[in-house]
């Protein structure tokens, strides 16, 4: 918190909300400023010798546009204020809708589609075989991407925890370095208040029989059924967080089940003779037992059932260890060094896919702020990742980055950022060197509640272990190394208006904004003849993919979102949701007429319309919702699938599926709750609910409707 006096002199609260100021005897103007409340006022009267103390009771802003965030410049600020396009996710939305793991919640979130667990903000990733991500993923700033394949384990995040999950939109390489690419997910965990706080949830569900009957595959209904709980309290100057959970689900497709436990600790002690320092430690571990789906049977009775030679059952454990110091001046100033040890290990029935991986993580970060609410945040980072693994063999690698950005108040109603980053890759020996990245934006405040903003960013992804290496043969779809892989580049722009809205009981914000991407060296796994040496005459055991290098990329479109609360008579209302158009191409291909008719200059797996949105009201102690995602079609995928000699062999019946079901779709959740007492909730979430039959990557149908009923305690 902000203190002033006079508007000439001030200070800084520490973490505990106490500071002090010196001033003379006379009338003064005390002012108390925090991101995300109301502005306080208290007048005093000093005389010669006093020494007067006093609380300040801050309250919380009811504005959507003073919501607080922090993954925009690594310090706290408004929503209205930052440069770039920004979602924020609370943990209401996770809670009131069952979510299990965070990339439920991320599908329903405009401009944000998750294919098989690949994360893409506005087109900005396709399907890469479960190999590398463009999104980095935070949990409370710190990577939290495995070594090895360099993708997000959805089901390990601590989602019975969550503050809140922010996500940046475009290239952020600057403040996070490779994998930010494409954006930026941070999920925020929660530390107690005042008052100690314990929620359970227990929940069980179904999943209902096809559309079409020829898709029923087993007796019965699929079931799921599980357990969290989260724990929060003050015990001195000690914060403890605790929270665990258990889930079981049957999986609505062959031999795609999973059955997991996780349990996560979160210990910050607050220094009482040492103001503003504090020490922290994070755990999470879980062990898991999956299946996963790879690959049909056919297209029809077969769809939902596993091709044999694809099974592959595992077990697996998830561990990561966070050991953090900060300290904060009464001037505001901060330093903190936040380390992680984030280890994944996987076990399978056939041990030439097993694989292990450790990263530690290290970032010193230093905060300036000077009293014009200008912010200078620098830092740097080192980690170090060894892989023991079949599936790709062993390999050590490191990296090493310095970083700086700077927030400025020039005007007072603009606010001008840039920043710059250089990084180190090393790979078993070999160095890879980034090239300075540079960001640039700007936000003016317009009018009392319209905010106009702009903004560049460069970005890069050296790519994974598992995109350079693997090796392996999943049924009739082989895929082969390409240690010669090189790093993709590009850069994201924006321009886009943020408008606050208010008109009797309702608030909320309208946002309009204008994307445009480009990368080079973009990696995709691509199909063809690949032998061992060149000079070979090639056998179809040569025939699969392998990533590449396969040039340029350009995505530019137009999103709209609107937030908004408020009530309608007796009935209080909350709506959320947007829409985003998106034109993703390769430039290169755009001088073939024919091809651009066929429209196969359209960068695959990707959609050029995404609707999202989702509504709930609430009166008396009843809620109900509904929530809305459409998805045109998916215009382009590999042409191999298509094709009707090899595409049949890789998929028995893709290709007449693609031309008779590979369609846009709607798909409508409902949900209905009913808060018995201030402490019992009791909901029911019917997802899919008009049983629609979608696609999402080739062989992987999604799933029908199905029913969970959700008991939560709030002690």
């Amino acid at each position: 918190m902000n203190i002033s006096a006079d508007r000439r002199s001030g200070t800084a609260s520490d973490q505990n909300g106490e500071f002090s100021l010196s001033l003379d005897p006379g009338e003064h103007i005390i002012k108390f400023y925090y991101v995300g409340y109301a502005d306080q006022q208290k007048e005093l009267t000093l005389r010669a010798g006093d020494n007067i103390r006093f609380e300040i009771q801050m309250e919380q802003s009811s504005e959507m546009l003073d919501e607080v965030v922090i993954s925009a410049g690594k310090y706290e600020q408004k929503l209205s204020e930052v440069t770039v396009s920004m979602e924020v996710i609370k943990a209401r939305q996770l809670s009131n809708q069952n979510i299990v793991s965070l990339d439920q919640i991320l599908e329903k979130t405009s401009g944000i589609s998750i294919l098989d667990g690949q994360p893409s903000i506005r087109g900005g990733s396709g399907y890469s075989y479960g190999a590398g991500s463009r999104v980095m993923m935070l949990v409370d700033d710190l990577p939290m991407i495995s070594a090895d394949a360099g993708d997000i384990k959805w089901n390990y995040l601590p989602v019975e925890n969550v503050n809140q999950v922010e996500v940046i939109k475009g290239a952020s390489s600057v403040l996070y370095g490779s994998s930010a690419l494409n954006g930026v997910v941070n999920l925020r965990t929660r530390f107690p208040g005042n008052e100690p706080s314990t929620e359970i949830t227990l929940f069980g569900g179904a999943t209902m029989n096809p559309p079409r009957r020829e898709l029923i595959w087993r007796d019965g209904r699929p079931l799921n059924a599980g357990a969290s709980f989260s724990h929060l309290r003050k015990i001195g100057n000690l914060d403890l967080s605790l929270g665990g959970n258990y889930f079981k689900d049957e999986g609505y497709r062959e031999g795609n089940y999973e059955n997991r436990i996780r349990g996560n600790l979160g210990l910050r002690y607050r220094f009482k003779k040492v103001q503003g320092l504090s020490l922290g430690l994070a755990a999470s571990a879980m062990y898991v037992d999956q299946g996963d789906f790879l690959l049909w049977q056919n297209a029809d009775s077969g769809a939902y059932r596993q091709n044999p030679e694809s099974l592959t059952p595992m077990t697996g454990h998830r561990f990561n260890m966070d050991p953090s110091v900060e300290y904060s001046s009464r001037r505001g100033d901060k330093h903190s060094l936040k380390t992680r040890l984030y280890s994944v290990k996987n076990s399978t029935v056939n041990a030439d896919q097993n694989s292990a991986s450790k990263l530690w993580y290290a970032e010193y970060r230093y905060l300036k702020r000077f009293r014009s609410r200008t912010y200078w945040t620098s830092g740097i980072s080192f980690s170090k990742n060894n892989i023991i693994a079949n599936l790709y063999e062993n390999h050590r690698g490191s990296n090493a980055s310095i970083y700086s950005q700077v927030d400025a108040n020039l005007l007072k109603k603009l606010k001008i950022s840039s920043g710059i980053r250089w990084e180190l890759n090393a790979l078993d020996g070999d160095l890879y060197y980034s090239i300075p990245v540079v960001r640039a934006g700007l936000n003016y405040q317009a009018g009392d509640a319209t905010f106009l903003r702009a903004s560049l960013g460069q970005g890069y992804r050296f790519p994974s272990v598992a995109e350079k290496y693997t090796e392996t043969a999943i049924g009739a779809l082989k895929i082969f190394p390409n240690p010669d892989l090189e790093p993709e580049r590009g850069w994201s722009a924006e321009l886009g208006v943020k408008q606050g809205l208010g008109l009797g009981s309702w608030t909320g914000f309208g946002d309009l904004a204008l994307f445009w991407t480009e990368y080079s060296n973009m990696i995709e796994f691509t199909f063809g003849v690949y032998p061992p040496n060149p000079d070979d005459i090639p056998t179809f055991d040569d025939v699969g993919f392998k990533a590449l290098n396969i040039g340029t990329a350009r995505i530019n479109g137009v999103e709209g979102t609107l937030s908004a609360a408020g009530k309608a008579g007796p009935v209080g209302l909350q709506l959320s949701g947007g829409y985003t158009f998106m034109n993703p191409v390769d430039p290169s291909l755009l001088d073939s007429a024919e091809i651009v008719e066929e429209e196969g200059h359209v960068l695959k797996y990707r959609r050029r319309h995404l609707l999202k949105g989702d509504l709930e009201a609430s009166v008396w102690k009843i809620f109900a919702g509904i929530n809305l995602q459409y998805n045109s079609r998916m215009i382009n995928v590999d042409e191999v699938f298509l094709d009707p000699l090899i595409g049949n062999l890789l998929l028995p019946g893709f290709p007449q599926y693609w031309e008779d079901h590979a369609t846009a779709y709607t798909m409508i959740d409902f949900r209905l709750g009913w808060n018995i007492t201030e402490m019992i909730r009791v909901t029911a979430i019917l997802r899919n609910a008009f049983n629609v039959e979608y696609l999402g990557r080739p062989g992987d149908i999604g799933q029908p409707r199905n029913i969970t009923v959700q008991l939560r305690l709030d002690l």
